[in-house]
């Protein structure tokens, strides 16, 4: 689980999170990981973090967005 008063944004951790599945093999190559409103429901976050953890895997190459599919393992 998240620390929402740590020093890592909670974002960061659920970034974090998603992408150690990935590195392990928990999400595979073009396996859709969960949606906002399941990041929601697992982690406890607004959809705004939710949005902004999406957006850091996005900008660290691990997962490609597809307007209205979801986001997907690259």
């Amino acid at each position: 689980m998240i620390d929402p008063t740590g020093r890592v944004p909670p974002y960061r951790q659920v970034a974090q999170i998603l992408a150690d599945r990935i590195k392990s093999g928990g999400l595979k190559k073009d396996e859709r990981i969960p949606s906002e409103s399941e990041l929601m429901d697992e982690f406890e976050i607004a959809r705004s973090t939710a949005r902004k953890a999406v957006a850091v895997l996005r900008e660290a190459g691990l997962v490609d967005t597809v307007k209205t599919r979801g986001s997907y393992v690259l």
